[in-house]
């Protein structure tokens, strides 16, 4: 039997962690709405867990787990600020991690540390869960994304031959600026394509 880090006889809790695009900013739900509603389709049992409450009553028939730990404006340090304590507090079983666009106008210098730093207090306290780290979406016109980008399959990739439980995702690559609201923030379409990202990547662990 290989990982399975989803319990059978519950619903499987996924922490959405990150800042404004966590939230869903411009979509109340943001890429939870679809990721709930493909898990549905599928017969797969999943719930959403954190501090912060948004998004619909209902998707796709169900009522909708409006819980995540997406905190508009926040750095990787400001995540790394509520790890463990309270964000980790529900003790997911997968964690989906999307965060430093705001470090990339704020700080860019030195963020792949921070977010190494993030990534390891996480799997050192979740060790039997499944973290999901994606790079992050398009941010037109910041040449920071990039280099910081490119950084983070190599700490993936470090940790995943360690033993951890990580993945990569790429949330940039094939991702239209025309999915973009407001230059920073997805619309429901770009929101629907990280959602299916997300997906692809968690599925095989879901029951």
């Amino acid at each position: 039997m290989g990982f399975d880090p989803c319990p059978t006889a519950e619903p499987c809790k996924i922490l959405p962690l990150g800042d404004s695009i966590t939230d869903g900013f411009n979509v109340p739900g943001g890429y939870r709405i679809e990721l709930f509603a493909k898990a549905v389709a599928d017969g797969k049992n999943i719930t959403f867990v954190g501090g912060s409450m948004n998004g619909p009553n209902m998707v796709a028939g169900m009522p909708f787990p409006k819980a995540h730990e997406g905190h508009s404006g926040w750095t990787i340090e400001q995540i790394d600020n509520i790890v463990p304590s309270p964000a980790l507090n529900p003790k997911p079983h997968i964690v989906l991690l999307h965060i430093g666009t705001n470090d990339m106008y704020r700080s860019p210098n030195g963020a792949p540390n921070r977010l190494a730093a993030l990534i390891d207090q996480i799997l050192a306290e979740l060790p039997d869960a499944l973290l999901v780290v994606s790079n992050i979406i398009p941010f037109p016109g910041n040449n920071a994304v990039s280099t910081y980008n490119a950084a983070i399959p190599p700490l993936i990739e470090e940790r995943a031959k360690a033993g951890k439980h990580i993945l990569f995702v790429d949330q940039f690559q094939g991702f239209p600026t025309s999915e973009l609201a407001d230059g920073v923030h997805p619309n429901e379409a770009g929101y629907k394509r990280m959602a299916g990202v997300w997906y692809e990547a968690i599925e095989p662990y879901l029951h």
